[in-house]
């Protein structure tokens, strides 16, 4: 009778097999714990996606960029993290999980103290594309160590909810740090604030955390790291080209066509590699796409209100750094409430479809309440009500999708569909970025050429009219974004289909269960 095991899982990993009569071992007493470290390390992730942004304009001062390079700041990071996405999931799989997320921590840690240190443009960008290198193993490292620590259906609620709230609120903290960083210290303090962090993260990680096991004599797939990396690529940087271009640049056309075909040779690579770096069927399950497409659609939508309510209130209001991400902190407690008081509490009861088309369709009627401010509106008014229907809609949106996402798949491979979501929601929010940029670029330049300026009043009547057409350009893109996440509901709804919840319980519970040995008469 040959003993054969489960390809790619290590069964003889340290506290990772089952015991002798087959049972699969206790639960580690200090999961929580590792699940605050597993925080930390996504929270680091998402704030730097929205810190930099309020210390851009010091930076740029500081520094001297031009208003022509200081997009790379962002643009930096985002092009490494999302290109290398895939790639760093797989490394996760294949040469362990924890050493691929203590790793992304000290070299995104490292990174983020160069960039504090800049003494010109050339050395920011440079730390911020090796933080977006480093955060591109650490966060499907992160997500997948989430998965394969918690395994019990309801303890898995919870501790989806938590990195959902995270993964959600992590963006709206960012900008209050930022702003208390920028406003009393210095612009430098939002990359260095990530070195402390990273030390506690790492060294809880040592401590609390267990390798979940990794592949065994596979190797990597050059070819396809290579196709994968270089087709996301050319997208992010395509969609990032087209803000500051045009959609018929001969470029970003360039970037956008060759990043498909580049993506259609990676999905054929993939096909019929021993080892793919996206195993495919991960992508061919219904439900698990349609949460990937969810999350994709979401995050187009999400990106560019951020912005412009920030735009907003700073540009309009003219409130400071400070006080604008304050005015974030309601929006981030309902993202809480949702995420863990709903979403975690009813995930293991209803199917995941049920939290996630009535969350977006919440999300989705804050949009509205955003899209018709004008000029004159007020706080509590229009931007309240607006953030908070918004905050408790993604709240129980982002807990059930990540949890759908990652469900059911084997532990070998769950670096992969991290990886797979966290390059969906990069992708989106590149696309989101352009998208709706050029939709307010477009309406408020519309409506500046219908205005009549008087002569005798130029200089106030000039300044009333771009208020009122940037806040039209404003209505126009977040009505856009109302329309996506409507959009992302329907998906949601008739792609992730029903099932009854104990299955999801079992499934829940297999995805995280070691492997075993497999008997062949």
């Amino acid at each position: 009778m040959a003993d054969t095991t489960l390809p790619g899982i290590d069964p003889a990993r340290p506290g990772g097999s089952p015991d002798a009569k087959g049972a699969a071992p206790p639960p580690d007493p200090r999961r929580w714990w590792g699940l605050v470290v597993i925080a930390l390390a996504q929270l680091i992730v998402v704030l730097d996606m929205t810190i930099v942004n309020i210390a851009l304009p010091s930076a740029q001062r500081d520094l001297g960029m031009t208003d022509g390079n200081r997009q790379w700041a962002i643009t930096a990071y985002t092009l490494a993290f999302g290109g290398l996405l895939l790639l760093g999931g797989r490394i996760g799989d294949l040469f362990g999980r924890r050493r691929a997320f203590v790793t992304g921590l000290v070299g995104f840690a490292a990174a983020s103290a160069l960039g504090g240190a800049a003494t010109g443009p050339g050395m920011l960008f440079a730390a911020r594309a090796l933080q977006g290198v480093f955060a591109a193993l650490l966060a499907p490292a992160a997500l997948s160590l989430l998965t394969t620590t918690f395994t019990d259906p309801r303890e898995r609620g919870k501790a989806f909810g938590v990195f959902g709230a995270i993964a959600g609120a992590g963006g709206a903290v960012g900008m209050l740090v930022g702003g208390l960083l920028t406003e009393y210290l210095d612009w430098r303090w939002c990359l260095y604030v990530n070195v402390p962090v990273a030390a506690v993260a790492v060294a809880g990680a040592v401590v609390l955390l267990k390798e979940p096991g990794r592949g065994t004599g596979a190797r990597l797939d050059v070819l396809g790291a290579v196709l994968g990396t270089a087709g996301v690529l050319a997208i992010v940087y395509g969609f990032s080209e087209a803000e500051s271009r045009d959609w018929t640049d001969a470029r970003v056309l360039a970037l956008l066509v060759g990043g498909v075909l580049i993506l259609g040779l990676f999905a054929l690579r993939q096909s019929r590699a021993r080892t793919p770096l996206l195993p495919l069927h991960i992508v061919r399950d219904r439900r698990r796409a349609g949460a990937y497409l969810t999350m994709g659609l979401v995050t187009v939508a999400m990106f560019g209100v951020f912005l412009f309510l920030t735009f907003y209130l700073q540009g309009i209001k003219e409130w400071s750094p400070l006080k604008t991400g304050t005015a974030y902190l309601p929006m981030t407690v309902c993202m809480v409430i949702g995420s863990t008081q709903i979403s975690a509490r009813l995930l293991h009861r209803v199917p995941a479809r049920a939290l996630i088309t009535p969350g977006l369709l919440v999300a989705a009627g804050g949009l509205a309440f955003l899209a018709s401010m004008d000029v004159d509106a007020t706080y509590l008014g229009r931007v309240l009500p607006g953030i908070c229907l918004m905050g408790l809609g993604m709240g129980v949106t982002f807990m059930a999708a990540i949890s759908t996402a990652t469900g059911g798949v084997a532990p070998g491979e769950q670096g992969a569909a991290s990886a797979t979501l966290n390059t969906m929601q990069q992708v989106g929010g590149s696309v989101g970025t352009a998208l709706l940029n050029t939709i307010a670029a477009s309406a408020t330049a519309d409506r500046l050429a219908g205005h009549r300026i008087d002569p005798a009043g130029q200089a106030a009547q000039a300044k009333a009219a771009l208020a009122e057409a940037t806040v039209h350009g404003y209505s126009l893109a977040t009505w856009t974004s109302a329309g996506i996440l409507l959009v992302a509901a329907l998906v949601a709804a008739v792609l992730i289909n029903s099932r009854p919840p104990a299955n999801d319980t079992a499934e829940a519970a297999d995805d995280t269960t070691p492997a075993t040995p497999v008997h062949a008469g």
